[in-house]
């Protein structure tokens, strides 16, 4: 049986089957499985294919909303990693790759992603020249909050050299058109990466690094939904933060 509402969907934004598959990493042929068999894919497959064709996911696959029902899983919900260790690093980078309007990071220090990718600073100038607005708060190695969790990880200064560190990092990129760094003393509950409507939160846990919390990746669905809930989080500290200056 075939699905006639993602198949008007797709004609309506000029989507093929190629383009479709490429746009949520699949083979093309599972497109043409869901068009013309009304096959349903996976949930984390489907709700990027929805939001690619800009239709509600259970209108164009009624038979998830069963499985939401039993799971009581937000259709925010793309994918669930028992530790961020689990992730690569290129998850984060195409994240902020695929970026068009906007890319807001709030973290300690995350110096993982300079480390494994030294080329972090000019994907985000070339976000930046290209109409995103890049928005970056680290942590104040000075601020009490951040050596609190210092001394909660047992982990001595650790957790102040690391902030030290990512601000010397991020710092080549202030004055640039387009980004803005910060420093920030705020207790954090988790660490957001965010792309557009795409975000990966990595949960803090008390005593424990955040190499070894879990990740969740989100995908707006809904006014006020959990996605906009840490996007409001992030808005709060970034309000309080301390602009770095050039120099």
């Amino acid at each position: 049986m075939q699905n006639e509402r993602l198949r008007a969907a797709m004609a309506a934004g000029g989507w093929t089957h190629t383009s479709l598959a490429a746009k949520v990493d699949v083979d093309p042929k599972s497109v043409e499985r869901w068009v013309n068999l009304g096959r349903t894919p996976r949930r984390a497959t489907a709700l990027r294919a929805a939001a690619a064709v800009g239709e509600d996911l259970f209108a164009l696959w009624p038979a998830l909303r069963q499985g939401r029902a039993a799971r009581a899983v937000s259709p925010e919900l793309v994918a669930l990693y028992g530790q961020r260790a689990d992730l690569p690093v290129s998850a984060f980078i195409n994240l902020f790759t695929q970026a068009r309007q906007r890319i807001d990071v709030l973290v300690y220090a995350a110096v993982f992603l300079h480390e494994a990718y030294p080329r972090l600073n000019d994907l985000l100038r070339e976000r930046a020249a290209e109409g995103c607005t890049v928005r970056i708060s680290v942590g104040d190695a000075d601020s009490p909050n951040v050596q609190q969790r210092g001394q909660e990880e047992k982990f001595g200064h650790g957790i102040e050299s690391r902030c030290r560190l990512a601000l010397m990092h991020y710092r080549p990129l202030v004055g640039t058109p387009g980004i803005e760094l910060r420093t920030h003393g705020a207790t954090l509950y988790n660490s957001i990466y965010r792309a557009d409507d795409q975000m990966l939160v990595n949960a803090h846990m008390w005593g424990v690094n955040a190499y070894r919390a879990p990740v969740w990746h989100l995908h707006r669905h809904d006014d006020g939904g959990m996605f906009d809930g840490y996007a409001e989080s992030f808005h709060a500290v970034w309000s309080t933060a301390t602009p770095v200056q050039e120099g």
